[in-house]
């Protein structure tokens, strides 16, 4: 029987937040009733961010979060959106830019069909004039942000560290800060082609620099090898137990090429239908694997759902878990949020979540 090594990633004490996340916030229009956006007239608009979905699962369940922004000033969505981070009971933080003119600045509109059944998704990010894309580390004290008010977990994005060239350099000082104060750091790569365009060296130099520092790594295979330069997965027999090796030895790639971390994860998605799909995990802390092997859930809107597997894995660190709970409770946090139309999980409880992992869904008495 080999060695188990138990890793528990050790903490900052006596912070005011545990988990901080930076980001670009918008809202999110979806057809009533499954219907695509082209037949539609009826929509409704929620309040989104792929950083903030992360961070939900923390803020529901009682930990506190903060938030790192920037607003538009005087926009009804705007504070549209502060209001809803209030109700997720987020503290957040950022600078009131003037829209300048009716074609100046706004907050990004995802505009979304969930798709039915066999008709599949389909998303246009409209972020024409994006005010996120402003986020300046000048705009922000980061001295009393992680110092003086303290932070456990920062948790950065490949979305917001590609959307422009100072959000770039702004999740590179995060980094750097955070690493130079003892806050630990999450890195979900989250690639994305259209980001990337004509600016591929430059990124991968700072996605790289952000990757060595941090102590947490989550990426699918596409993340790892473009952001990266990990190669992906190897080809092998089939079957999903093939397709997991060639996962592994991927993350084992991963791990040999940023080894200061101490958490590689990613997720294995199979889709059935719209409604219907097989979903895993797979984990590396130490040198012990963690491996949930695909499970059907049952599927409301898919958006999210990895935003929840990250969330509730960094739940289960900054509750002090056993290691071997981390991805049990990512994965169960992840299929919580497909239940939901917002792009974010809402959990009442941790039995809430522990209840999907054990397949248990009774009515609750």
């Amino acid at each position: 029987m080999g060695v188990i090594f138990i890793i528990m990633i050790e903490l900052k004490k006596d912070t005011k937040y545990a988990l901080m996340v930076a980001t670009s916030m918008g809202v999110r229009i979806t057809p009533v009733n499954g219907q695509p956006v082209h037949s539609s007239k009826l929509f409704e608009m929620e309040v989104s961010s792929a950083e903030t979905n992360v961070a939900s699962i923390s803020s529901y369940l009682g930990l506190p979060v903060k938030v790192l922004t920037t607003f538009v000033k005087d926009s009804p969505i705007a504070q549209m959106i502060k209001n809803n981070l209030r109700a997720r009971n987020m503290d957040y933080e950022g600078v009131e830019v003037p829209q300048g003119n009716p074609w100046g600045y706004r907050h990004q509109f995802n505009i979304a069909d969930s798709g039915f059944g066999t008709r599949g998704p389909r998303v246009l990010n409209d972020r024409a004039g994006e005010v996120g894309r402003t986020l300046n580390v000048k705009d922000f004290d980061l001295e009393r942000i992680f110092v003086q008010e303290g932070v456990q977990i920062l948790h950065l994005s490949g979305l917001i560290g590609a959307l422009s060239v100072e959000t770039s350099e702004f999740c590179l000082e995060l980094a750097r800060y955070a690493k130079k104060t003892g806050t630990r750091i999450s890195f979900d790569l989250n690639y994305r082609a259209s980001f990337w365009k004509g600016r591929e060296k430059e990124l991968r130099d700072i996605f790289t620099e952000i990757a060595s520092v941090s102590d947490i790594l989550i990426g699918n295979e596409e993340d790892f090898q473009l952001c990266l330069g990990i190669k992906g997965p190897e080809a092998g027999g089939k079957g999903i137990e093939a397709e997991i090796e060639g996962f592994k030895g991927m993350i084992g790639r991963v791990k040999a090429a940023f080894p200061h971390a101490s958490v590689y994860a990613t997720t294995l998605r199979e889709v059935v239908s719209v409604n219907e799909h097989l979903w895993g995990a797979i984990m590396l802390e130490e040198e012990n694997w963690h491996v949930i092997m695909p499970r059907k859930i049952n599927v409301l809107d898919r958006i999210g759902g990895g935003d929840g597997f990250v969330g509730g894995l960094l739940y289960a660190i900054l509750k002090g878990w056993e290691p071997d709970t981390w991805p049990k409770f990512g994965w169960a946090s992840g299929a919580l949020a497909t239940t939901f139309l917002t792009d974010y999980a809402q959990p009442a409880d941790e039995d809430m979540v522990w209840s999907i992992w054990g397949g248990n869904a009774r009515v609750k008495r």
